[in-house]
Parts: structure tokens; sequence; C-alpha cells
């Protein structure tokens, strides 16, 4: 059913945006604006922008608007002064954030820093629209036991899991043969390996189909966002990692396909825009109207895929190998990935060093097994020095 404002004897349903000012943030904002009465805002947060947060605050009225940077604090409260709205800031205040009474949370903060935050959502027993990939990279099982534990749920918001979860028997997993992820390739998906070396950063962030984050687009454009989300879908859908493949679709159309043992393959497809698969977590276990542009397949005439090209793009191999190795070897990976994009992104590493020093890294920091928050903590930062001296290095 369409979500619009709440039939009488309903209550609106109450969120919080962790990371409201950014890409996936900025779609579920441009939302629920679209659903008036729908929903009643607990809390946004951000990392620095002060200033897109204080603008968001005071068109959606939130109880609560904070800033991951303490920094920024007096800046906040000047700029909603008089409007009634709490301000805090700091990385405390975005856990305290996710652990107000909202039944619905975004987790749109953008790799490790939205660790904490989630588990907050989770151990409340929230609704958690699960964008950050890096939670379950970076700790899955133990994301996965706190999810079991409090009762939570956890609905993906990447397209491709959005997609998965959409067609996923998960009552009848033994009727899973595989699960297919679908990748777009990236900007580069034809480019020669020698070419990628004179890359710059405003051509890796150029996705062809998607308006994603800096970060996020680089990961496109090196495959390790295929990687990170290979990992994510071992743990949200328990089949295991040698029944989970990945093709390449350019056309960024068929978003994930789900393959049962009786031959049949179930897909989810739809126009290249986030906002169906934010929208589908919004509303769920309902289905609310989106702006998006409808599917003309006719139009669209073709669908093509091919295998991915492991030689060209390496992260995918590390990705596969960290996810095999388990222990802390993913939170490695993503730990060293994170510092590569941020060097790679201010211009001290080239496009290729990427790929190279997570793979060094991989090599250089020992994968001990993980048993708490605290140990990955540990190896993350531990993953994270090593990568910076690369950085530091090149």
């Amino acid at each position: 059913m369409a979500m619009t404002a709440p039939a009488a004897g309903t209550r609106p349903r109450r969120v919080t945006i962790l990371g409201s000012t950014g890409s996936v943030g900025g779609s579920t904002v441009d939302l629920i604006e679209r659903n008036p009465g729908a929903f009643e805002i607990e809390a946004l947060t951000a990392h620095r922008n002060v200033a897109a947060l204080a603008e968001q605050a005071r068109r959606l009225k939130p109880r609560i608007a904070v800033v991951g940077d303490a920094r920024r604090y007096q800046e906040l409260k000047t700029a909603l002064g008089g409007t009634g709205i709490a301000v805090a800031a700091g990385p405390e205040a975005l856990v305290e954030a996710a652990s107000r009474p909202a039944e619905w949370v975004m987790a749109g903060i953008v790799g490790a820093a939205g660790l904490d935050p989630t588990l907050a959502a989770i151990r409340r027993g929230a609704i958690v629209a699960l964008a950050n990939k890096e939670c379950l990279v970076c700790a899955g099982a133990l994301v996965m036991h706190e999810v079991r534990r409090h009762g939570a749920t956890l609905v993906p918001v990447d397209s491709e899991h959005n997609a998965i979860f959409q067609v996923f028997e998960a009552d009848r997993v033994e009727a899973v043969e595989k699960i297919i992820l679908t990748a777009s390739g990236g900007p580069f998906r034809t480019l020669e390996r020698e070419a990628m070396a004179q890359v710059t950063p405003e051509q890796a962030i150029a996705h062809p189909n998607w308006d994603m984050g800096a970060k996020i687009s680089v990961d496109s454009a090196t495959m390790m966002n295929k990687g990170l989300e290979l990992i994510e879908a071992h743990h949200l859908f328990p089949i295991g990692p040698e029944r989970i493949d990945i093709v390449i679709h350019p056309q960024s159309v068929v978003h994930s396909l789900v393959a049962y043992v009786d031959g049949t393959v179930l897909a989810q497809l739809g126009t290249p825009d986030m906002r169906t698969p934010i929208a589908y977590a919004l509303g769920w276990p309902d289905r609310m109207a989106t702006p998006t542009a409808r599917l003309d397949l006719v139009k669209l005439a073709q669908l093509t895929f091919e295998a991915p090209d492991v030689q060209r793009f390496p992260a995918l191999a590390l990705a596969r190998e960290a996810l095999q190795s388990g222990g802390a070897a993913p939170t490695i990976l993503n730990a060293a990935n994170e510092v590569a994009v941020g060097g790679f992104l201010e211009r001290r590493i080239g496009f290729l060093d990427i790929s190279r020093i997570v793979e060094r890294t991989l090599a250089s920091v020992a994968p001990a097994p993980v048993a708490s928050i605290d140990d990955i903590r540990a190896v993350d930062g531990a993953a994270r020095a090593v990568a910076r001296a690369m950085v530091a290095a090149r």
C-alpha cells in the first residue's frame, strides 16, 4: 500500500536519521517531506555539515539535532536558536541520538564511525534501515548476534541487498541455491588497467548510474564496494559465501537475484534511484509511493551481463579472501580501504594504490579472532595505523 498521511486512529511513524545530510540521508528526508503527516522526526544527525543539518531541522522539527564533530556544537546551537530543538555534539551524542525512542532508524553514517550508533539502535529493538555496510563488514557476527538478542529488524538499504531482501524466502533458506549480486562495473569498467594509474578523484566519483557520496563512488570505481557487499550479504543471508556470486550488469536495472533449487531465478528490477530501496525500508512492511522514474523495458531494449575481471579489479578477490579468512580480516580490509580511499581523494596516492595498500595491510596485520566490539576497535586502529603509514610513504 502507498503510505500517505495516516488514517484516523493511527499514529505517524517516529524516525531518526543518522547521517541526514549525506546522500542516503538526504534522499530519506526527501521521501519524508513528500509524505506529510506520516512521520515524526525524533533525531537528525550529521558529521560536520552544520548548515545543512540546521536547514533540515528547521523544516522537519526533530526533537534533537546532533553534529558528530564536537567542535561544531556552538555553531549548531546558534543556528537553531529559538527553535526549541535540542542540540548536542560529539560521538557520544550520536550514540545517544540512536538510543532515543524512534521506531525506525536510518543507519546512514558512512564508515566504521557508524558502528556504535547503529548498535545502539539495534540494542533497543528498533527497525534499522541499514545503509552502513561497514557495520557488517567490520563486525558482522557480533552485529547479527545483537539483532537476534534484542529482537531488532534489519532492513538493508543498499540497492543490491534490498533487492535480495524482497525476493529471499528467509523461512525456506534450504530452497535457495545461490545469491547473485549485480555490479554496474563503475566508471572504469572498460578502461585498461594501465590507464587507471592516471585516474583523478573527479573521474572516480563520476558514477555512470548512481548519485552517491565520494567514498562510496570511489569504492564503486575500484569495485571494493561490491567486495564489501559480498561480505555484508554473507551476514544478512546465511547461505555461505561459496553460494554468493557477482556479475557485472552495466544498466543497473536488475539490482540482484536469488536462484532457487527448482531452477527459478527471482530478481528485483527498477531504475537506478536510491529512493526506491529507501522507500521500501521506510514503509516496511508496507510499500509507499515514490517519485522515481518508472522502468520502461521496451525503451531500455536490452539488459547485459558479464563476468567481473578480478585481474583489473583486485579488490573483489581481496574481499573474498578476507571473508574466507574470517576473524578480523574483513575489519582490516575495511579499515585499510577507508584510509586508502581518503588518501586518494586527497591526491596523496594514485588510484591503483588503493588496492595495493589494502593488500599490504592485510598481509601486515594479524587477523586475530574477535570476540567483542573492543577487539574490533583494536584491530581497526592497528590496520588504520599501518595503512596511514603506507599512504604517507607514497
